[in-house]
């Protein structure tokens, strides 16, 4: 049987253990050792012992300890950090269904927005297309009818010109017959008559025109 004696110096600043087997010798590596003058263990033969050798049973009690702790972690600690992992990658994973399922919806609302905004733009280009197809007939409207006016008053302008010329030839052609008469009557000493002299006068105006 063993036995775990504890040896301390005179002053207290070394502890020692030793193990020694009390039913068959004594301890005999303490003689001689300065830090213990008053040790009387001095049987001879006695084995030197190890402090830090393990007995077997330290060695059983390891291994098994060692056993239950990998027990533990196989089948109580690992499943739960496997289901936590897995719960994780499944949270993950359905946080990127979402993404993509909100990515796809943004799309989809963008893409429904331009093909509104290119039916607007279409509807307002078309009214703008019939908006200045009516401008370009009201245009047109006013400016025939402009036209006919200007023409209309181009007419009477040009009717009341030769009204005019009319009336100023009737009185020139009058004129000129007097002075057609007097310059024939000075000249030939008795007036001519009016037959010659308007016949005269209407020759020269018509070659004249």
């Amino acid at each position: 049987m063993l036995t775990a004696v504890v040896t301390t110096s005179h002053t207290g600043s070394v502890v020692q253990v030793n193990l020694i087997e009390a039913d068959t010798c004594e301890r005999t590596d303490l003689e001689g050792n300065p830090e213990f003058p008053t040790s009387d263990t001095s049987s001879a033969g006695c084995p030197e012992l190890i402090p830090i050798a393990p007995e077997v049973k330290e060695i059983v009690w390891g291994f098994g300890s060692f056993v239950v702790l990998a027990i533990v972690l196989r089948y109580v600690l690992f499943p739960k950090v496997r289901a936590g992992m897995t719960a994780r990658y499944d949270s993950i994973q359905g946080d990127f269904e979402k993404a993509e399922t909100l990515t796809a919806s943004a799309r989809a609302e963008v893409a429904e927005y331009d093909a509104q905004v290119a039916s607007v733009r279409a509807d307002a280009q078309g009214r703008v297309d019939a908006a200045r197809a009516t401008l370009e007939g009201e245009r047109n409207e006013q400016l025939t009818a402009v036209n006919a006016r200007i023409a209309e008053k181009r007419a009477a302008a040009a009717a009341e010109v030769e009204a005019a010329r009319q009336a100023a030839s009737s009185q020139v052609a009058s004129a000129v017959s007097d002075v057609a008469a007097r310059a024939g009557e000075l000249a030939a000493g008795k007036a001519p008559s009016a037959d010659v002299v308007t016949a005269a006068v209407d020759a020269a105006m018509g070659a004249n025109a």
